[in-house]
């Protein structure tokens, strides 16, 4: 996540995340025109002209933002930004395995769990009250 998407806020988060030398395809957006300086390889495509430019594209992370608000808006509803980060994971993970059969996918993610604790203030952000019965 970023707070906005001014070139700064984005380089910073390219160099934080991206390897040098690497390969980003983008739109036009002037958040991005700075990358070749910075030791990337930059192709962009321009959406008021064309979608896809031979091999340039950015069908890949639109399909993954689409699936992403789909289930924001449509499967939890409620999301709290503090737990967004969470829900990004969690899409990741399907996204990447999309290719896998519901169980597969089931049984990786379980595999995952194990030997990893979420705590109630880890999920709320806050401790837990005593009960008194």
């Amino acid at each position: 996540m970023v707070p906005n998407v001014n070139r700064e806020t984005l380089q910073d988060a390219i160099l934080a995340h991206i390897e040098g030398k690497s390969t980003v395809y983008a739109d036009g957006h002037n958040g991005y025109s700075n990358l070749k300086a910075l030791d990337y390889v930059h192709e962009t495509v321009n959406h008021l002209e064309e979608h896809v430019g031979g091999e340039v594209h950015t069908n890949g992370i639109e399909n993954f933002s689409a699936l992403l608000k789909r289930g924001l808006k449509g499967t939890y509803v409620a999301v709290e930004p503090f737990h967004l980060d969470r829900y990004v994971t969690e899409q990741v993970f399907r996204y990447k395995n999309r290719k896998m059969t519901d169980a597969d996918r089931f049984d990786l993610a379980v595999k995952g769990m194990v030997g990893n604790r979420l705590t109630y203030a880890e999920v709320t952000g806050k401790a837990m009250e005593k009960f008194t019965f």
